[in-house]
């Protein structure tokens, strides 16, 4: 696990510049650092920095790599589960190893397959190539988005790309300024949704996607995609099985290190399963004083029965908001999922005594464990009706002004399309902008962002619709976001067995009614897990990773806070500030209940205030 830094072209002290790049992102590798220079002209010029947190192969692991003459080389983030196995085949087509490390294999995978690399990979990873035979960069982003991998164009035709953006601050052809059509749709998502970032002319590649730059032009390609349309023909148990045995064997490929690894640990079936099938040393867990907000007795309780150590640590409200500034600081954009916070402090505890940690990211989206895919009794009796007729309803009640079951007909129709935008939904399309100054009410609505995705799930039912937009959206735009900055805050490396292809090769088999029984949510995994876990873990309903902000903002100390950032200049620039105080005041007299509102608001004034009220000179 570790970050690198990059750019093409010729300019003044390159090598003090990419040291400056490389320096802001120490923390995704405090362990060494390694830099390469190459090219008088800027059609032949390549600048790369890399810093590394070594995990495997602890002595010749070093970054940049090069093959054999020199002339390949690359810069690489994440971990390859399947390297032994591509290692052993290039050695049989003849290629020579110097290391027995991951990022070696994918130099000579390069000189071998080409193009073709990305999609012979098993792991989580961004990558780039310099390939000087012919003046070209290749590179990579994982299928889920674990890793991440950030490209900017500057002025002058030079490309900028690294693993964070952050780090393009030091270089002098970058140019800091916030992208205007990126605030609307992340006041209703809650994070930012688009390939363009909140800096403007800054681009994420696409999760499951190769890059070539040749000739200052970029080419991008899907290599991976979730593939729905092929059913399982096993039963019911059998899957179970297929799905235990599966995850043990992912379990196993995951837990590959040189170093100490442990691992994140709620009351939940997820992190439960996960930890029960790793057995590490210790595991991690953190919590709130409030009874409803606090797992952390449940984990303790699955560790002594596994004989297992718990480090647990319960969060004040002062350390959260202490915290904060720096939290919007490493993740690069704006991201007000609450779960965000308890994130930072749950990493910065296992990194006191690992340096790698497997948690449960990705089981809600490829099993169907989220609320929001099930339906209520009234909804499964109300489908009984025939398909048209509940689509002409809808159609009807769309044109309408709202009515008492206005919702519930329209989402009666069975076409997600027409009202499910993904696990996040904070202030409605129509609200959005009565909140905005005009100049920001440019960017395209939540369903437009979710139109683009859905274009692709023809032929799929509603609940494997709803999943494929998660997959494309909220899992690599918030939760693999968070779990990768707020884990890499605190160098430690967070691996996420769950998402991985071969798991989802047979998962995306599952019929939906092996998902959703009408009973539980990811019921086909919870089967599995009762295997290994007892009765209530196995099947005790989600939680999620709650945080008190309801009853912290009717708090006069964190009131004033945040109408501090509610009256400032720079809430000014962005927002209607009555319509801002409206929804704090409601809040703080409990004539509403705006909490997430607010901390959506909060966060992006929070962020801007760290990179452009002042950007700190490093990390």
């Amino acid at each position: 696990m570790c970050g690198f830094v990059g750019f093409t072209g010729i300019i003044d002290k390159r090598e003090d510049t990419i040291r400056k790049m490389a320096d802001r992102i120490i923390h995704r590798g405090p362990d060494s650092d390694g830099y390469h220079i190459s090219g008088t002209t800027d059609e032949d010029s390549i600048t790369l920095g890399f810093r590394r947190l070594s995990i495997i192969d602890l002595e010749d692991g070093s970054q940049p790599m090069y093959n054999e003459n020199g002339d390949v080389v690359l810069v690489y983030n994440g971990e390859i589960y399947n390297f032994m196995d591509l290692r052993d085949e290039l050695i049989s087509k003849g290629h020579v190893f110097k290391t027995r490390c991951d990022s070696e294999v994918l130099v000579h995978g390069y000189e071998e397959w080409g193009e073709k690399l990305a999609e012979k990979l098993r792991g989580m990873f961004a990558f780039v190539i310099w390939d000087s035979r012919n003046r070209t960069i290749y590179g990579a982003r994982d299928p889920f988005g674990i890793k991440p991998f950030y490209y900017y164009r500057a002025e002058s035709g030079h490309w900028l790309f690294g693993s964070e953006i952050k780090s393009f601050l030091d270089h002098s052809e970058f140019k800091p300024e916030v992208n205007e059509k990126a605030l609307r749709p992340y006041l209703t998502f809650q994070y930012s949704s688009m390939p363009e970032t909140f800096f403007k002319n800054t681009y994420k590649l696409p999760a499951a996607h190769y890059f070539t730059l040749r000739n200052g032009e970029m080419k991008t390609v899907r290599f991976w995609d979730v593939d729905f349309s092929k059913k399982t023909s096993l039963s019911y148990d059998e899957c179970a099985e297929q799905i235990d045995s599966r995850i043990h064997e992912s379990v196993n490929a995951h837990r590959i290190a040189d170093v100490k690894v442990g691992s994140f640990l709620s009351g939940g079936v997820d992190s439960s399963y996960i930890t029960a099938t790793l057995m590490p040393d210790n595991t991690f867990s953190v919590g709130f004083d409030e009874k409803k907000f606090d797992e952390t007795s449940e984990a303790k309780e699955l560790s002594e029965r596994l004989k297992i150590n718990n480090y647990l640590k319960h969060i004040t409200a002062e350390e959260c908001f202490e915290a904060f500034p720096d939290i919007q600081y490493h993740m690069d954009e704006p991201q007000s999922n609450p779960s965000s916070v308890p994130l930072y402090f749950l990493a910065k505890l296992a990194a006191e005594h690992v340096t790698v940690v497997l948690s449960g990211e990705g089981a809600d989206e490829i099993y169907a464990g989220y609320e929001w895919y099930d339906e209520p009794s009234a909804m499964r009796k109300y489908k009984k009706l025939p398909k048209g007729l509940r689509k002409g309803l809808a159609s009807l009640s769309s044109k309408l002004p709202y009515f008492k079951g206005h919702d519930f007909i329209i989402k009666g129709s069975g076409i997600p399309e027409k009202y499910f935008i993904g696990q996040a939904l904070v202030f409605p399309e129509s609200e959005v902008d009565s909140v905005l100054k005009e100049k920001y009410r440019c960017g395209p609505k939540a369903s437009e962002v979710a139109a683009d995705v859905y274009a692709r799930t023809e032929g799929l039912s509603e609940l494997e619709k709803k999943q494929y937009l998660d997959m494309n959206l909220w899992l690599p735009g918030d939760i693999l976001l968070k779990a990768d900055k707020m884990s890499m805050a605190h160098s430690l490396e967070l691996r996420v067995p769950y998402l991985d292809k071969i798991v989802m090769a047979e998962a995306q088999q599952l019929p939906s009614e092996y998902k959703i029984d009408g009973k539980d949510t990811k019921a086909v995994l919870r089967t599995a897990a009762n295997k290994t876990l007892p009765d209530e873990w196995a099947h005790r309903p989600k939680k999620g990773f709650p945080v008190p902000i309801r009853k912290w903002l009717r708090e006069d100390r964190y009131y004033e806070l945040v109408k501090g950032y509610f009256t400032s200049p720079a809430a000014e620039e962005f927002f209607d500030t009555k319509a801002l105080m409206k929804l704090l005041d409601d809040h703080k007299n409990e004539t509403a209940n705006n909490q997430r509102k607010i901390w959506t608001v909060y966060t992006f004034l929070v962020w801007y205030e760290q990179f452009f009220g002042g950007v700190r000179k490093n990390a």
